[in-house]
């Protein structure tokens, strides 16, 4: 569905290459997670993709064709939803929706059902410009969806969002993938891409260090040890134990026979515990 390849891009009056020979592709159905610290480059990638920067060098290939070749039907095949919401303040959700919907060739369906489903039902008469940020974020997230696209690019899904209200759009997401919507994601918000994408790209001052599944490079990155905590004699204590071997392993055979135990955990490394492994900076 996407395909790029040596993508560069420079911004106006800017001596910096922004984007340094990116070469990433997504097939239909994945979600593909971009990820990286503020300024890293997942923005203005994203950007590129949907058109609204230009002037790069290389190739961004959507669904077989060059972007550069794409007239305004490419906006039916995609959904976009960014970091800061894009609505009309002086409308209402439900104005909001009706009117942007009317931009589609396909019109949007159950625009209600999209309301109820992410808790603004009781809003949908509201003015947009007296929502919280949160509330916005939402109603975002139904505009980039609601013309049901191909492609859907969101930039931090769950930027502003409570727990309850990020776990709804997490769901959402997972359920457009099980429909075979691809799903470009840019966020720096590592449990996020865990429990959402297929592959994740870690980007870095415009440079892509690595592209794997999450847990591929949790588990290359991570220590082959396994931490137990159990009880003894009312003390906790903690041991961590090679995996190699494990079931030969007598301190493991008497700790499982003897004491109670607590907690048992693999030592496989957290996503930015791996970002900063091979980039050297934090995710901030």
């Amino acid at each position: 569905m996407i395909n790029v390849r040596n993508l560069q891009f420079t911004y106006p009056k800017s001596s910096n290459e922004a984007i340094k020979g990116l070469n990433f592709s997504i097939a239909k159905g994945e979600v593909f997670g971009f990820l990286g610290p503020s300024g890293a480059g997942k923005t203005t990638t994203q950007r590129l993709i949907i058109g609204l920067l230009r002037g790069y060098s290389g190739n961004i290939e959507i669904m077989n064709k060059e972007r550069r070749e794409w007239d305004y039907n490419f906006y039916e095949k995609i959904g976009v939803a960014f970091d800061f919401p894009n609505l009309y303040k002086k409308l209402t959700a439900e104005e909001n929706l009706k009117l942007i919907g009317s931009y589609y060739k396909t019109a949007p369906k159950d625009i209600e059902g999209l309301l109820i489903r992410v808790g603004l039902e009781g809003e949908r008469r509201k003015k947009v410009e007296d929502y919280s940020k949160g509330m916005k974020m939402r109603l975002n997230f139904i505009r980039a969806i609601m013309h049901d696209p191909e492609i859907l690019f969101f930039d931090e899904p769950t930027s502003g969002l409570d727990p309850v209200n990020a776990r709804i759009i997490k769901d959402i997401i997972l359920e457009l993938k099980n429909r075979g919507k691809t799903i470009f994601l840019t966020t720096h918000h590592m449990d996020v891409a865990e429990q959402l994408c297929d592959r994740v790209a870690f980007i870095n001052e415009g440079m892509i260090s690595a592209i794997d599944q999450p847990k591929n490079l949790m588990v290359q990155y991570g220590k082959p040890m396994l931490k137990v905590e159990y009880e003894k004699d009312g003390v906790v204590h903690t041991e961590k134990l090679s995996l190699d071997h494990l079931k030969d392993n007598l301190i493991f055979e008497d700790i499982l026979k003897n004491h109670q135990i607590l907690t048992m955990h693999s030592q496989e490394a957290t996503l930015e515990e791996v970002f900063i492994l091979l980039n050297g900076r934090a995710l901030i």
